[in-house]
């Protein structure tokens, strides 16, 4: 495709469109974004199916055979594994061998044997880690049972007085936030998207501009435009491509989310969700990208674009990393809200917090706020740098020289 000339005549705001307009209608067209796009997208759609096909069924933890001896601890199994949040369903048989011959081929997981004075498990193989803790726990229960027998009490009457007993909890000082499962899985997946879409998107600019020097493109631009505008225009159509793409994915995954009943949130949650991702997405975009044209001026090529680049992109990683290996187990996590405020960090954790709910408007429009304020130093730094370095080819440019004024 032929680079347009812009008229010298032009303004500004229409020199900026003509290079978004270029970058927008060749990246529009090019088969790699069409491929990517639709990629994504079906892989977005084939998890969410198999999500429902496959779903567990809510079905037991384990499952326990007794004999008519150790009838008494089924009853006490159950209880013991609700005491630790499992869950164990029992089944009788007539004697130990019919419930080995059950248990060698896998119809259950443990079977109780013995006389019935103590637990006695037999396996077919290897006790399961869980189940070893309710027995253990039944075992400690039968021994107080038979400990307060042996006193001259009444088991069933001791239980019933320990089970009745509870403790009285008094208000709390704030109000506590419940996160929903699928809010969880929605504030995950926002942030694997923020952070493929930087990424990807991100890295474009800074090979698009390296592409445009090898090619002496950038010659035949800045002789008629400003090296500014030429900068700005490239972030702008990249950045517009990149939202197209996220619109689609973001959409169709929560489309089909609801259409197969794997999200049973609220569509207006779940617009919320798209409208805070697109607004992220954009804010990093041009917060990080700006940063990319820059320094992707400083090389001449390809391979080297990865170094240039790769201290800003560990903001990037750091704040997707932190971001899934802790607000998955702890959604409220004081270290990363306040790492969620912080611009280098807000695109890819504040839309994950904003997706699970929970987040103070005041923490949201701070962190807002905050990366409007950062972008307009981050041109001024990026344009300079890129002004200085961008007609320079061959060795890379150390930083240093291309803040140097020219």
């Amino acid at each position: 495709m032929s680079t347009p000339v812009p008229d010298v005549r032009m303004s500004p705001a229409a020199a900026v469109g003509l290079v978004a307009s270029r970058e927008i209608s060749t990246r529009l067209a090019a088969k790699a974004f069409r491929v990517s796009t639709a990629v994504m997208l079906l892989l977005i759609v084939v998890g969410i199916v198999a999500i429902k096909l496959f779903s567990g069924g809510g079905g037991a933890d384990a499952t326990v055979g007794y004999t008519p001896a150790t009838a008494a601890f089924a009853a006490p199994l159950k209880g013991s594994a609700q005491a630790v949040g499992e869950s164990v369903d029992t089944t009788p048989f007539a004697d130990e061998a019919a419930g080995r011959a059950k248990l060698a081929d896998g119809s259950i997981d443990a079977l109780l044997t013995g006389d019935g004075k103590s637990v006695h498990v037999q396996v077919k193989k290897d006790l399961d880690g869980k189940l070893a803790n309710v027995l253990q726990l039944l075992s400690r229960q039968v021994a107080l049972d038979q400990q307060i027998t042996a006193l001259g009490g009444n088991p069933a009457q001791f239980e019933a007085a320990v089970g009745a007993a509870k403790f009285v909890e008094d208000p709390p000082l704030e109000e506590p936030y419940s996160y929903d499962g699928q809010q969880l899985v929605l504030g995950i997946a926002a942030g694997v998207l923020i952070y493929l879409s930087l990424m990807l998107n991100g890295q474009g600019v800074a090979q698009g501009v390296v592409e445009e020097k090898t090619s002496r493109v950038v010659e035949l631009l800045l002789s008629t435009i400003k090296p500014w505008q030429l900068m700005a225009g490239k972030v702008l159509g990249i950045g517009v491509v990149g939202l197209v793409q996220m619109i689609v994915i973001g959409a169709g995954g929560i489309i089909a989310g609801l259409a197969t009943g794997v999200l049973t949130i609220s569509v207006s949650a779940a617009i919320g969700t798209v409208v805070w991702l697109i607004v992220w997405y954009l804010l990093g975009f041009f917060m990080y990208s700006i940063v990319f044209a820059a320094l992707g001026a400083l090389v001449s090529r390809q391979e080297d674009v990865a170094g240039a680049t790769s201290p800003a992109l560990m903001f990037v990683i750091a704040g997707y990393v932190v971001g899934i290996s802790v607000l998955p187990s702890d959604p409220g996590n004081t270290f990363v809200e306040v790492l969620s405020v912080i611009p280098v960090f807000s695109p890819t954790l504040m839309p994950m917090r904003l997706a699970m709910g929970g987040v103070p408007v005041w923490e949201a429009v701070l962190s807002v706020g905050l990366v409007v304020l950062l972008i307009p130093g981050l041109i001024w730094f990026a344009a300079r740098i890129y002004r200085n370095a961008v007609m320079r080819s061959g060795a890379k440019v150390k930083l240093r020289d291309a803040l140097r004024a020219a």
